[in-house]
C-alpha cells in the first residue's frame, strides 16, 4: 500500500468511528443500533481492504 492509500484508509476510517460514536452516544443500544454498526463497517472497510489491501 502506498502512503497516500494509507492516508486514505486512516481518514475514512476516523470518519467512521467518529460516526460511530456519535451514534453511541445519542442513541438508543439495541440490536437495530448495533446492527447497523457492524454492517456500515463492512460496508465501508471491506470494498476498501479488496481495492487497497496487500497483493498475493
Amino acid at each position: 500500500m502506498s502512503t497516500q492509500n494509507i492516508f486514505r484508509f486512516i481518514v475514512i476510517g476516523v470518519l467512521w468511528l467518529l460516526l460511530v460514536v456519535w451514534i453511541l452516544m445519542h442513541a438508543v443500544i439495541n440490536f437495530f443500533t448495533v446492527f447497523a454498526i457492524v454492517a456500515s463497517g463492512i460496508i465501508v472497510f471491506v470494498p476498501l481492504w479488496k481495492k487497497y489491501g496487500p497483493r498475493k
